[in-house]
């Protein structure tokens, strides 16, 4: 069954272009082209016209409010139109297009808070530009949960591809750092939050989790280390007396071919390399960035601005259509919920 054709009708999507010099622009202008063969829903892009332009000749049409884009998107792909981005070179950054990546940031999160929109989606953006205009926050994604009212602490990142979801416990931590961090607390909210999305953004009726150890081996019995008698296997024990199916702690070097993948909905990683080198080297033009624990459905391409190749229509769409269809399937998975 196809989602998208066979859901309850959803508004368009949002899709912020992220930072204008990247390649954001390009990969959303490039995943309207393909719209009929990789059957892409409805979207329109929120940013600067002119960062379109000026990687992509197609046709673009702007439009005042989002329920112009179902009209538009047939023939031209719909924009809502940003504050001037200061001047715009694909590949040169500017605190000007840091400040429009925000705002288009803002704007795309909140007409999807209000039903305007029926799914956020967020180009790449560059944290050191965003830094400079006096961005707080880790990333993104706990941008997006703040203006959702979610405690960044709640929002959990989950990385899915065609044949491999993967969500890491700690995200952008040194690896020296990672187990002063785990805590049976984490690993059971994690998991938590992870089957929760995996029924509501995934139809998924029963999701199956695996966890995996953090030390070669899972540890060997505690030969090689404590962390999964100490924190892994009692975070097991509590998930499974709530009626979570869940396995583990499996050896990290074993549990993601082919055979193991077909065991199981998604894998708890304990920290960042664990969950995204699989993910990435089996899907890397298609991964996709979804938040889970969210109000709202929210989706990115798991990769970033991509600065050298910005302008030289050489990025390639794969992920951000991944995100793009995903944000619409996850979208009438809730409408029928």
């Amino acid at each position: 069954m196809s989602i998208i054709a066979d859901s309850p009708p959803i508004p368009p999507l949002a899709v912020a272009l992220g930072d204008p010099a990247g390649i954001g622009p390009e990969i959303v202008a490039k995943a309207w082209e393909a719209r009929h063969d990789a059957c892409v829903p409805p979207f329109f892009a929120v940013g600067d016209a002119r960062s379109i332009v000026a990687v992509w000749d197609g046709p673009l049409q702007r439009i005042g409010s989002p329920d112009e884009a179902l009209r538009t998107f047939a023939h031209a792909l719909p924009l809502i139109q940003m504050e001037d981005a200061g001047e715009i070179i694909p590949g040169e950054p500017n605190m000007a297009g840091a400040r429009c990546s925000l705002d288009s940031l803002e704007l795309a999160v909140g007409l999807t808070r209000s039903g305007a929109a029926g799914a956020l989606v967020t180009g790449p953006v560059s944290k050191a530009q965003l830094y400079s205009i006096g961005f707080v926050h880790p990333g993104q994604t706990e941008f997006v949960a703040e203006r959702c009212g979610i405690s960044g602490a709640n929002a959990v990142m989950m990385l899915a591809g065609p044949s491999l979801r993967t969500v890491p416990v700690t995200t952008h931590v040194p690896l020296a750092e990672v187990q002063a961090l785990l805590s049976i607390d984490l690993i059971v909210a994690k998991a938590r939050a992870t089957e929760r999305g995996l029924i509501r953004n995934f139809g998924i009726e029963k999701p199956r989790l695996v966890i995996a150890g953090f030390n070669p081996h899972a540890g060997e019995g505690g030969a090689l280390g404590r962390e999964e008698i100490d924190f892994i296997i009692p975070a097991i024990e509590i998930l499974r007396s709530e009626g979570v199916d869940v396995m583990g702690p499996l050896a990290a070097d074993t549990m993601f071919h082919a055979r193991a993948r077909a065991q199981y909905d998604a894998a708890i990683c304990l920290y960042h390399d664990q969950a995204l080198i699989p993910l990435k080297t089996l899907h890397f033009d298609e991964g996709v960035n979804m938040t889970l624990g969210l109000p709202i459905v929210r989706t990115a391409p798991d990769h970033g601005t991509a600065f050298e190749i910005a302008g030289r229509d050489k990025a390639n769409p794969g992920a951000m259509i991944s995100a793009i269809r995903m944000a619409g399937e996850a979208a009438g998975f809730r409408c029928m919920a």
